[in-house]
């Protein structure tokens, strides 16, 4: 399925592949590489709340940031919440990232190899072979109950409405 006009960057619109994924659906499982290259799964962080994060790539201004904040974020969230950022960059440069700004607390995964994330939560850019910035909410059984499919991709997430979503 492709949703053409959904996004842009820089004013140019953009077709992302797949259904949106929306508050009151169920989250379907996914497959991405952690920064070992080991297979991590959905249903690896069962239990907790999920905040997932789709961005562009992490060595970007815009995502940069992102990441940043959701790393401070984290230590106000409690030990039942996890905090997910997921891109096509390779899980060697994500680890060299995460390392050269001592993000701990934020969780990177690779979707490169099958886009699978991608596709099934309708992230996916057909012209960039991208994600697209998004915020998705999971609560602990999966259920997606807030998502923001940023529509300029060089903007930010409406961070107080994710927050926001998550105390709810």
């Amino acid at each position: 399925m492709e949703r053409k006009d959904v996004v842009t960057i820089e004013g140019n619109p953009l077709t992302l592949i797949g259904e949106e994924a929306k508050a009151g659906d169920k989250a379907p499982d996914f497959t991405c590489l952690d920064k070992d290259l080991k297979e991590v799964k959905l249903g690896d962080y069962e239990g907790k709340t999920k905040v997932i994060a789709s961005v562009p790539s992490l060595d970007t201004p815009v995502c940069d940031l992102e990441i940043k904040r959701f790393q401070e974020e984290a230590t106000k969230l409690g030990d039942n919440i996890e905090i997910l950022f997921i891109s096509m960059d390779l899980p060697f440069a994500q680890k060299r990232f995460c390392d050269a700004f001592d993000i701990d607390k934020v969780t990177t995964l690779s979707d490169h190899r099958d886009a699978d994330f991608g596709k099934k939560y309708g992230v996916l850019i057909k012209e960039l072979r991208l994600l697209t910035r998004a915020i998705i909410i999971l609560d602990e059984k999966d259920d997606i109950i807030y998502s923001e499919y940023v529509k300029e991709i060089t903007q930010h997430p409406d961070y107080d409405a994710a927050l926001g979503a998550l105390k709810r």
